[in-house]
């Protein structure tokens, strides 16, 4: 699954970056720091009594109550021991009756011929609204296959107290059930990880159990479905109004992968071998573009079979776009839902689509739906391979640089987390089961698993990776049988990589000094991490000496806290690049000198190598050689490097001014990339006269909608004559970076009746559109007056209140703290805050308080 860890994270860098990771050695006295390690209850991995083997379901749907009808039959036997009763997870349902169900044979005593009665006994049963326990006819044993029937009813918005996930998580979700909800679409979706499908179907809900499944679901016949495995009859009803549609899927996965979804749907279907379909399904007016949106799986499936040396094994793969998904997307086996940001026109995929989500959901179709994390856990073994997925496709499609902008994205995210928390990858003390879904599962699993592939090397890393694969297909693992697959291939005793990276917390905090006498170089690596806390860390890396233009590479594994390494250099080296291969999880404080830095960017061919010279020769443009340099690298040829450089010299006005703007102004009109001309107009406006009013307004015919976004904010901000003409063109623009830019003009007016505007626009947007929206239209409204601030009220506290995306609600609750001035807005975000049940919006609430 992809969380949607993205806001949380930029909130918390920005709110946390200040506290200090140093420490006393000697201080033995003090308090353990924010981020240490916090131990719960051990958890186990979940005793199975009975092994479900088959569901079958029957669902129909009161949209009016938001109730799901259903008729379950579960098809189980004793996992090992006898038993007499059945435990099923299902919660907040009403149970309106249950039976076991078998045949009895016997000769008719007239005819003489056999005939086979069905039995259907009402079986007595215990609920307590979580736990459904069953009391069978008799004792059975593992040699015997039972059939229970479940009639009931699932309540999803009525779970007792206690019974909802931390987030409101259900299970089972109706979206605009009414229909009053102008411009939303009708649909039910489904999200059952972690341990929600309970909430709308009786199962053993943990992920070391695996089932087949066939589901019959009845609605309307202008509703599409959609559901795991395949479809294998669609029958219209005798009402002539309502479908059922059966789906079923042969092969054996997780209850917590069963999925299906109801709505009005285009879709858009490809091919990839005989037998194995694939479909696109999107609202009906992104019709046009499903295959430019999801396109590119094909090639997905095959560069992942072949990598792995794996074949796909599901029936089909499907993917759909839902609205108010509450993750970014979750892989359902063979049916991967998107939240709706996935769906964009061709014009919008010019800035960038959404490949890596697409990549990592459709890897965890080999490492979490054909091999399951026995228990959350082992979550890192699905998610880390997902994570390190789109690290992999980048890699495959758009080369090692890409890959690695990609990487270093993902270190910055668990950096940034770490200074809030370090726990280990595999938490057997995991305090809540949701608060694996974090930054160390994805963002550092991935990263572990690039080290891991640098030490071993890619084929002993594939081996390994297919040899776990079909070693435990249908089933589940924990991480002893990953590393004993990699020792298995290697032939070395892996336990000190997965001790330290999987088991222990934390990350190499290092600090080198480099000094060059008598024809050699000597580096002083010091391992400075909390060793309290953290371990420390055993790191095979590589350095590069270079020396009068030309590299010697040197491997060395620093595994003590305190390290000397030397190397021959006949003279003062020209640079000594420490960690090679930028693989390293951590931070590393290596001081280097201005020609150091500059013959990095010069000789390092790595993006991260360039990006390090460049970022940290920034602020520095006084100096001719670097303002040279960083004229140079807004030609260099990776996007992001160009970018970087172009954005170094926002407000510049130094020498060789006209030099440096001739070049910028080349970047805006004819870069291959939308982000460096972006960078290249923004850039050029923060130059802060008239001058460029004309390449703006050029720039407003860009194929790419965030230049254009970025040539209004900037031709805008001027108020030029035609301003209000510029803004009319715009305002009803299909992408909401254009619309949101118009608005950042409209707000700066404050007129009382563009109120309607900001209403109507901020109504057609995606959740994760709106929250910069909202910026604007909390600027719109502190410069408005009182009548203007008081109308909008409601609506923000709604928003606050309810929407379905928390950072949606924070967005709302910060527009809400510049009202304070109106009597009873104080009062109301203090509410809001007390009333908010997410974990991440709790979190964000208390390092803000009132502000």
């Amino acid at each position: 699954m992809v969380k949607n860890l993205s806001i949380l994270f930029i909130f918390l860098f920005v709110t946390h970056h200040s506290f200090a990771k140093g420490y006393t050695p000697t201080d033995t006295l003090r308090k353990a720091p924010l981020w240490a390690a916090k131990k719960g209850p051990y958890r186990p991995t979940r005793a199975l009594k009975n092994d479900i083997l088959h569901t079958q379901l029957n669902m129909r749907f009161d949209w009016l109550r938001q109730h799901a009808l259903g008729s379950a039959t579960i098809t189980f036997k004793p996992y090992f021991y006898p038993q007499k009763t059945l435990e099923l997870d299902a919660k907040g349902f009403d149970i309106k009756g249950i039976f076991q169900l078998d045949t009895l044979m016997r000769i008719d005593s007239t005819t003489k011929q056999v005939v086979t009665e069905y039995i259907n006994d009402p079986l007595e049963y215990t609920y307590d609204k979580r736990l459904l326990t069953i009391k069978l006819r008799r004792t059975y044993s593992r040699f015997d296959t039972l059939h229970v029937l479940i009639d009931y009813v699932a309540k999803p918005n009525e779970l007792p107290v206690g019974v909802a996930g931390p987030k409101g998580d259900k299970g089972l979700y109706f979206i605009n059930a009414d229909g009053m909800d102008e411009g939303k679409p009708q649909q039910i979706w489904t999200q059952g990880e972690t341990e929600y499908n309970s909430c709308w179907m009786p199962t053993v809900d943990s992920p070391n159990e695996k089932m087949t499944q066939d589901f019959r679901l009845t609605v309307e016949n202008r509703f599409k479905t959609l559901s795991n495995g395949k479809l294998v009859e669609s029958q219209l009803n005798p009402d002539s109004t309502t479908r059922t549609d059966r789906w079923v899927q042969r092969l054996p996965h997780a209850p917590y992968l069963a999925a299906f979804v109801v709505g009005d749907f285009a879709v858009a279907r490809d091919t990839i071998r005989p037998g194995l379909e694939l479909s696109y399904y999107v609202e009906p007016q992104y019709a046009p573009y499903a295959k430019a949106i999801f396109g590119r799986t094909r090639e997905m499936i095959q560069f992942f079979e072949e990598k792995f040396g794996v074949e796909f094994q599901w029936e089909k793969y499907a993917q759909i776009a839902v609205r108010d998904f509450v993750a970014g997307a979750m892989e359902n086996t063979s049916m991967t839902v998107h939240a709706e940001n996935v769906q964009n026109d061709s014009r919008a995929l010019l800035d960038g689509n959404s490949d890596d989500v697409i990549a990592h959901e459709l890897m965890h179709h080999w490492f979490g739906n054909l091999v399951t994390c026995e228990s959350w856990v082992h979550l890192p073994l699905n998610e880390a391979y997902a994570n390190y997925s789109e690290y992999l496709w980048n890699e495959h499609k758009k080369g090692a640089e890409e890959a690695d902008l990609w990487g270093h994205g993902e270190l910055q995210q668990y950096l940034g987390e770490s200074e809030q928390k370090q726990e280990p990858l595999i938490r057997y003390n995991y305090t809540d089961m949701e608060d694996m879904f974090d930054n160390h599962s994805y963002a550092k699993g991935g990263r572990v698993l690039h080290m891991l592939r640098k030490y071993v090397g890619d084929e002993a890393f594939f081996t390994a990776s297919r040899n776990y694969l079909i070693r435990h297909g249908y089933g589940t693992a924990e991480i002893n049988d990953l590393r004993e697959a990699f020792e298995d291939v290697t032939g070395e005793d892996l336990n000190w990589f997965f001790n330290q990276w999987f088991l222990s917390p934390g990350h190499a905090n290092l600090k080198v000094e480099k000094t060059w006498n008598d024809g050699k170089v000597t580096l002083k690596v010091s391992q400075l991490q909390d060793s309290t806390y953290t371990p420390i860390y055993r790191l095979p890396l590589k350095v590069d000496v270079w020396v009068n233009g030309q590299k010697n590479t040197h491997e060395i594994v620093v595994n003590r806290a305190r390290q000397t390494f030397e190397f021959p250099a006949a003279q003062r080296p020209d640079l000594v690049d420490f960690d090679v291969e930028k693989q390293l999880l951590g931070e590393v404080d290596y001081e280097k000198t201005k020609p150091e830095l500059i013959f990095q960017y010069g000789h390092c061919d790595k993006y991260l190598a360039r990006y390090e010279a460049i970022t940290r020769l920034e602020g520095q443009m006084i100096d001719s050689t670097v303002r040279h340099v960083m004229m140079s690298a807004m030609n260099d040829k990776f996007w992001k490097i160009r970018q970087l450089a172009i954005s170094n010299f926002s407000e510049y006005d130094g020498l060789q001014f006209n030099e440096v703007e001739r070049i910028i102004q080349s970047k805006a009109r004819v870069d291959a990339h939308p982000r460096v001309r972006m960078e290249a107009v923004i850039t050029l406006g923060s130059f802060g006269d008239n001058s460029n009013d004309p390449l703006f307004r050029e720039a407003l015919n860009d194929s790419s909608y965030q230049v254009v976004s970025a040539a209004l904010d900037a031709y805008l901000i001027g108020k030029p004559d035609d301003a209000a003409d510029v803004a009319l063109r715009f305002e009803n623009a299909p992408n909401s970076e254009i619309v949101t830019a118009v608005a950042n003009y409209y707000a700066g007016l404050a007129k009382p009746d563009q109120y309607e505007w900001f209403m109507q626009k901020m109504s057609k947007l995606k959740s994760a559109e709106i929250y910069n929206f909202l910026q604007v239209f909390g600027k719109y409204l502190i410069r408005s007056n009182a009548d203007v601030q008081r109308k909008a009220l409601p609506m923000l506290e709604t928003t606050a209140r309810n929407h379905p995306a928390y950072f949606v609600r924070f967005g709302a609750y910060q527009v809400l703290g510049l009202l304070t001035d109106i009597e009873g807005v104080k009062a109301m975000r203090k509410d809001i805050r007390n009333a908010e049940r997410d974990p991440q919006l709790k979190n964000m609430y208390g390092q803000v308080g009132d502000f």
